[in-house]
């Protein structure tokens, strides 16, 4: 059976998540750390920030929109340290940048809970403000593990590393009912690792710390199945994929091809964005293991320069794709986030729109007006 409904996320055109920071929520976060300004003054501005963001989406055509993630530092550590027992304070480890900057990895020093929610109120503000579908994105369970590994985890916390995979899991579960309840609908698990272990030097990273990279595959998969488990029917859930973005950076390269077949039967989601905006995500030929029930979004559009593409060429690349998963099956997005750290990619909020506009019209030559 293939998926047809497109009445329902994912949408033809669709986005990642975040969104490049105004400049007067940079100067607001400034005055705020310095002590010039209160959290509630910050708040205010955070509120103005994103209620202009949620209509530039909607004016740009787009079915689902986000809060551009503008409360945030990063794309998970803000989430991540919020669960009881993470916290951001160990020294960098893993892959680095192609730019050549890295960031503090997490350590797990207690054990890991969520008893109240993390960022309901982010997700209810956004859900209250919009009058299309409110998407909010989380990262995958995996980022807690995959940059520090086996190391961070505390072993007198947890000598056993299935109870840590166990108790995670659980806060994930728990999270996802907290946000059903708020009235999420359309919920999207951030998961770099899957498209870094795509990279020949990234699997020799993960070998030469002690783990084994296919076997990372099917345990990052577990832990998604584990997250989504009491998942209600009214939340659509995806995965994102992608290789790195901060500043234009990015840190792996490889085709899907080492992943695909695990990825694909592994982790039970709706749909899964994919990075395909360079060669160095490889070819569409991994898509060949692609379930015929998921939806596929092709992130075809660069987050990370200004450069708009042009229609046909993103209408030749869909269809090069169709070759593989039928033509209904499939969406487009941006490849990734415009701004996954508070600084934001290299590319003008003009060309932010610009290419999320484009999206919006191409799947609607191609799809027809939903």
């Amino acid at each position: 059976m293939t998926y047809q409904d497109a009445t329902k996320p994912p949408f033809r055109a669709d986005h990642v998540g975040s969104l490049l920071r105004p400049q007067r929520l940079h100067d607001a976060r400034e005055k705020f750390a310095n002590g010039d300004i209160s959290s509630d003054q910050l708040r205010e501005v955070e509120d103005e920030c994103i209620s202009e963001a949620i209509k530039k989406q909607e004016e740009c055509g787009l079915k689902a929109v986000t809060d551009g993630e503008f409360r945030r530092t990063s794309w998970h550590y803000d989430f991540l340290c919020s669960l009881e027992g993470i916290d951001q304070s160990a020294a960098p480890q893993g892959p680095s940048f192609q730019a050549g900057h890295n960031i503090n990895s997490l350590a797990v020093s207690s054990k890991i809970s969520n008893p109240h929610g993390v960022m309901l109120d982010h997700f209810s503000y956004l859900n209250d403000n919009t009058n299309v579908t409110a998407k909010f994105c989380i990262p995958s369970p995996s980022l807690a593990y995959h940059r520090g590994g086996r190391d961070l985890i505390d072993k007198d916390i947890y000598p056993d590393i299935e109870s840590f995979w166990a108790d995670l899991c659980a806060a994930y579960r728990d999270e996802i009912i907290h946000l059903a309840k708020a009235g999420c609908t359309y919920l999207q698990l951030d998961d770099t690792t899957f498209a870094m272990l795509c990279d020949p030097k990234v699997r020799q990273q993960m070998k030469d710390r002690g783990d084994d990279p296919a076997e990372l595959i099917r345990i990052y998969g577990k832990a998604i199945t584990q997250a989504i488990a009491d998942r209600p029917d009214s939340i659509t859930v995806t995965v994102h994929m992608c290789r790195g973005n901060a500043r234009s950076s990015w840190i792996a390269e490889g085709g899907y091809e080492p992943v695909a077949e695990d990825l694909f039967a592994g982790v039970p989601v709706d749909g899964f964005f994919m990075e395909w905006d360079t060669d160095r995500a490889g070819d569409f030929e991994p898509l060949r293991f692609a379930p015929r029930d998921k939806m596929i979004v092709l992130g075809l559009v660069s987050s990370k320069f200004g450069e708009l593409e042009t229609k046909d060429d993103l209408k030749r690349r869909v269809e090069e794709a169709s070759k593989y998963v039928p033509l209904e099956n499939l969406c487009i997005s941006p490849q990734c986030g415009f701004a996954s750290m508070a600084e934001g990619n290299i590319i003008s909020d003009d060309d932010q729109w610009r290419k999320l506009t484009l999206i919006a019209e191409v799947a609607e030559e191609i799809w027809g007006k939903l």
